[in-house]
């Protein structure tokens, strides 16, 4: 009896140990996102409190942006999801630029930088090239976009794609580089053909630092999606509505655009984290410590 009642101890105590942890997982997680609204709510509280202490008129209090950002985008019906007319001639036509330029500038680079990754005499060949294109600011180059493609929707999309290539072809070719050479070794054993080889290992090893790319590049992207909408020949956009503000003096509406892509930019990489963290479960189990 004595050792039942040991076995049937031992079998029990390790479910006890993972709900406990899994309990302690889920209390510091509502911690912190307490903690991150309580932190945000006190930096309003003193933007609000130094905003009506200044009295300026070209830093309007926070209510004040707020409510003009309320009045200009989401006084709309329910039926639309309280979008006005003016958020949807605007921040829809950013937000589908900026998805679509980050769409086609994320699978160039995934596919480059595998191409480049998995040849190690291609990476010493163009390694020099890339690091030089990666470190032109994309801004300089505007002019010869323009040249090319002329003003318009071709342009922006080329001008965001360019832009945002580089982070992922590059930290994507540096993933498909640290494959661990056993692995490569057990594929050539098994026989395994090259597309296997690249589904079954190097695209999994590669896809930690695959995401940290996406991951730049998505901030990136809404960056570069802003600042083409302030180039000549935009009619629309939330970067088309800043230049408009500032060119009208209209300063909380100015304000407004700025804290709606903060917002935006908040809201998309929480998003991009809960697809990282559903897709790389796995890496980051294997990461814990065992025991």
């Amino acid at each position: 009896m004595k050792a039942t009642a040991e076995v049937t101890a031992k079998a029990t105590a390790p479910p006890r140990i993972a709900r406990r942890s899994r309990a302690a997982v889920r209390r510091r997680g509502v911690r912190t996102v307490a903690f991150r609204w309580l932190v945000l709510a006190v930096l309003v509280l003193l933007w609000e409190v130094a905003t009506r202490a200044a009295g300026s008129a070209f830093f309007p209090t926070p209510g004040t942006i707020v409510t003009r950002m309320q009045a200009m985008w989401f006084s709309g019906p329910p039926q639309r999801l309280f979008l006005s007319d003016v958020a949807v001639q605007n921040i829809l036509p950013s937000l589908g630029r900026m998805a679509a330029g980050f769409a086609g500038g994320a699978l160039a680079g995934v596919v480059l930088g595998l191409a480049v990754g998995l040849s190690a005499r291609v990476y010493d060949y163009l390694d020099g090239v890339l690091q030089f294109l990666r470190a032109v600011p994309p801004p300089a180059l505007v002019t010869v976009f323009l040249v090319v493609f002329g003003f318009g929707l071709r342009m922006q999309l080329a001008f965001i794609m360019f832009s945002i290539v580089w982070p992922v072809l590059l930290n994507t070719a540096d993933g498909a580089r640290a494959v661990e050479p056993l692995h490569l070794q057990t594929c050539q054993v098994f026989r395994l053909s090259r597309a296997e080889r690249l589904w079954r290992v190097v695209l999994p090893s590669a896809l930690p630092k695959m995401f940290a790319g996406l991951r730049l590049a998505l901030s990136l992207s809404l960056i570069v999606m802003v600042f083409s909408e302030l180039l000549p020949g935009t009619t629309n956009g939330i970067g088309f509505q800043l230049t408009e503000a500032y060119s009208m003096f209209d300063l909380p509406a100015m304000w407004a655009a700025i804290v709606l892509l903060g917002v935006l930019g908040y809201l998309l990489n929480e998003l991009f984290l809960v697809v990282e963290r559903r897709v790389l479960g796995w890496h980051r189990a294997a990461q814990e410590p065992v025991g």
